[in-house]
């Protein structure tokens, strides 16, 4: 006899956001209705409302897990070996394919991006603020490698992170994805680091 194992509220609501953000990308954000959520799922509307009150709030879900997924790529590419120039390179890389990968390969996920960002601005700014304390860290151990010139850490992940936002914004990605998004975000950091890297004396 097979014996069903009850779903939690948290793995509903999950399955919900995963079937949603399906729906999203087949049909489009504003062409999708919770009833269309529902319908896919084989429940009723009304109890897709139980966990979520809004189709915005689904969003909000998607947006929260994507962030979560996107730094876990960074955390990793951070960890590996590498030159501390290549690894925030590789991170920095990392974030412009998560997006041109998982939101930007299909325009009819553009509108749920948009809905996502004006949604959410305190959970992206707690992002970013996790995105920029990875990079201070790798500047900090480049400092004392002597790679790097001595300077304030979090304030220069910051100026990285200002100079490069078009290559990390999903919506400013959008808007550029038919140029070498990747070509120019290797010569915009190439020319960042070397400012502050330690001048190396050539052998006679």
């Amino acid at each position: 006899m097979n014996i069903r194992v009850k779903e939690t509220a948290d793995e509903t609501r999950e399955r919900i956001a995963r079937t949603a953000e399906e729906l999203f990308r087949r049909m489009g954000f504003a062409k999708t209705a919770v009833a269309d959520i529902a319908a896919e799922l084989g429940m009723s509307p009304a109890n897709v409302y139980r966990f979520f009150p809004s189709k915005t709030a689904i969003v909000d879900n998607i947006c929260t897990r994507c962030l979560l997924e996107s730094e876990a790529v960074v955390a990793k590419v951070i960890a590996a070996d590498g030159t501390p120039q290549q690894r925030i390179m590789a991170a920095y890389l990392a974030i412009l394919r998560y997006h041109k990968e998982n939101f930007l390969a299909e325009r009819r996920v553009h509108d749920m991006v948009l809905v996502a960002i004006e949604n959410n601005w305190a959970a992206i700014e707690a992002h970013k603020a996790r995105i920029g304390a990875m990079i201070a860290t790798v500047l900090a151990e480049g400092i004392e490698a002597g790679v790097f010139v001595p300077h304030d850490p979090r304030a220069a992940s910051q100026i990285i992170l200002g100079a490069c936002v078009r290559f990390c914004h999903p919506v400013m990605v959008a808007q550029n994805i038919d140029e070498d998004l990747e070509a120019g975000l290797e010569a915009s950091l190439t020319f960042i680091l070397r400012s502050i890297e330690v001048e190396r004396t050539p052998f006679a």
